[in-house]
């Protein structure tokens, strides 16, 4: 195959400047070209406010005006270059707006010598703006489109310097007065910014960047594609400026960008599961209920990809989805989403184990009235509102003195989670109620399994737990361990509901880092619910949420680098419908699409197949 004109001479210039094997850059940050900034809304201070690098201004000489346009049929002779630019910059500096350097590349579409020659004329009236020797902060105006010839730049103020546009003389061009090197993205590559660049174009930008930055100049292309996927394909092939019609936009993300991108830290051990009793018709005398606190199938996806391609909760087969709507919303809270699965009914947002004046049954009652111990651990404070769920009957999550005094009148043998002050601080007596309705409470997670009480509790801190990444590494696993252990040797049936509630944390803040840490902290006590369900038969395990967090959606990664992509649309919760996956005899029975309160409804009617009531 014979190769393009252009692709030739890259490649002369690349071998020419920088041997490939030897090619290193260290990934520089990023800046913002306002393309065609003017036809922005409010010019100039748009790009301004968004930190843009280079600032981008067509000019056109009319009688003896420079007039800010596109093409002639725009023109109006009240857009000025003064008025537009020149007048903002001054008072951008006289109000002593922050603002990291920038440029403004003047784009000529008249002829070169006369327009410059009033471009100066002007000039002569914002020298206190303007770049020289003595005002290293001014402004430097960088002259593009028409320009005059290389060898004439020398002879130009201190102020102007030009945007050189051409590949031929780079090894005879006097570089001083160049500020950047422009060239048209379309001369290189077809690519459209969606997917990847192909490799061979890839490679042809990358080695005429290579070449420009060789002299110590930075490039920038025009005419690229306009899209996240296309700025991050350019700042990550060394595109020193990056060239788009929204700089607001462009901003943002890349600014963060760092920040989004996570390469999995945590380690979750892969249980393999042997499948001998999954979705067989047996008796089912213990239920162990994961519930990822605001995760959906992007967060799991994230975590998967962050614990190196691989999760225990996706080897499984049993899979179906749940619909997450509140009674009085579309997108449920944390309360109405943990009411609907604790007791098969829907409430509003912020009402825990009932409506406005009705409590409900939740299922912890239900399966004690049916012999059944029950437990519950979370990487939240056990007042918090998806474990109250499970117990308390409040009108509001946030009733906290309610929801610590209905814990020690409930039907909960084991807890494990935070906020030992949620039972001291209203002083109404909570804490003394859970000692005084037989709860012992232990000083050290480890001794959970050896309690003799019916009933025990851990603070594992006096208010709220840290996250994984500042020092909980571990605790739920070894929290869900514990609370099964002393569940099975009460030598009865039980319910353990564990909740990683964490990662709604991370999709509230929008951090990326928490969220893939959280998952995988999260698969590591499913990994240990798995392990105990095949040692122990007649365990049924789900995993589930009660809604998903941020919007998530993952653009781009590289699974071999254990490395993804986060990007959130949002800090609050969302109506997406969320995943559940089954484990065990019955497990076959959470397959398909259906509304929350049916995961209640699905588990009472496979114990109530086995079990009858008795009082214990």
């Amino acid at each position: 195959m014979q190769l393009p004109k252009n692709l030739i001479l890259i490649s002369i210039l690349y071998c020419f400047f920088l041997p490939v094997q030897n090619t290193t850059r260290a990934q520089q940050s990023f800046k913002i070209h306002s393309h065609n900034d003017y036809l922005n809304t409010v010019p100039f201070w748009t790009a301004f406010g968004s930190q843009a690098a280079s600032i981008e201004v067509d000019l056109f000489l009319r009688n003896d005006s420079l007039l800010v346009a596109h093409e002639v049929e725009t023109i109006h002779p009240a857009r000025t270059f003064q008025s537009l630019y020149l007048e903002n910059i001054r008072k951008s500096v006289q109000l002593e707006l922050e603002h990291k350097p920038y440029l403004l590349l003047v784009d000529l579409k008249t002829e070169a010598e006369p327009t410059l020659n009033r471009l100066m004329e002007i000039c002569e009236g914002y020298l206190d703006i303007l770049y020289s020797p003595s005002n290293q902060n001014g402004i430097k105006l960088v002259i593009s489109g028409k320009r005059p010839y290389s060898d004439r730049y020398k002879n130009y103020p201190a102020y102007l310097f030009f945007d050189h546009q051409e590949l031929t003389d780079l090894a005879l061009l006097d570089v001083d007065k160049v500020e950047m090197i422009s060239l048209p993205f379309d001369k290189f590559s077809v690519w459209n910014g969606k997917g990847r660049i192909v490799e061979e174009e890839r490679q042809a930008l990358k080695a005429v960047i290579d070449a420009v930055h060789q002299i110590g100049k930075p490039i920038r292309f025009w005419a690229t594609p306009d899209s996240k996927t296309a700025w991050k394909a350019l700042h990550e092939l060394g595109v020193d400026y990056i060239n788009t019609d929204h700089p607001s936009e462009a901003n943002k993300y890349l600014g963060n960008l760092a920040d989004r991108l996570v390469i999995g830290q945590l380690k979750s051990d892969i249980y393999e599961p042997h499948f001998m009793y999954d979705g067989k018709q047996a008796k089912v005398d213990k239920v162990i209920l994961l519930i990822g606190d605001g995760t959906g199938l992007a967060q799991l996806n994230a975590g998967m990809v962050g614990n190196g391609n691989q999760l225990n909760i996706l080897n499984l087969k049993n899979i179906g989805l749940v619909k997450t709507q509140a009674l009085d919303d579309f997108t449920t809270d944390s309360a109405a989403g943990g009411t609907a699965i604790a007791t098969g009914k829907k409430t509003h947002n912020r009402g825990i184990g009932q409506n406005d004046t009705v409590p409900y049954n939740n299922i912890t009652a239900a399966l004690s009235a049916l012999s059944f111990y029950n437990g519950l651990v979370s990487s939240d404070n056990i007042t918090g509102a998806t474990p109250a769920a499970f117990f308390a009957h409040q009108k509001d999550r946030d009733n906290i003195n309610g929801i610590g005094l209905d814990l020690s009148l409930s039907a909960i043998n084991v807890f494990i989670a935070g906020g030992r002050n949620d039972f001291l601080r209203y002083q109404n007596g909570a804490y003394d109620s859970l000692v005084s309705n037989g709860f012992e409470i232990i000083s050290t997670l480890a001794d959970i399994q050896n309690s003799e009480y019916l009933k025990v509790g851990y603070f594992a801190s006096h208010h709220g737990l840290p996250s994984v990444l500042k020092g909980r590494e571990g605790y739920l696993a070894q929290a869900t361990f514990q609370a099964l252990e002393f569940l099975r040797k009460k030598e009865g049936p039980f319910f353990l509901m564990v909740e990683g509630a964490q990662i709604d944390t991370g999709g509230h803040q929008n951090d990326a880092k928490k969220v893939v840490e959280e998952v995988i902290d999260f698969d590591q006590a499913v990994g240990v619910a798995l392990e105990f369900a095949d040692k122990n038969p007649g365990t049924l395990v789900l995993i589930t949420a009660d809604h998903e967090t941020g919007g998530l959606t993952l653009p781009q990664g590289d699974v071999s680098k254990n490395l993804v992509e986060l990007e959130f649309s949002t800090e609050d919760h969302t109506g997406i419908m969320v995943p559940i996956f089954a484990y065990g005899p019955h497990a076959d029975s959470f397959k398909g699409v259906y509304e929350n309160t049916e995961i209640y409804g699905k588990i009472m009617e496979i114990i109530l197949k086995y079990h009858l009531k008795t009082d214990r």
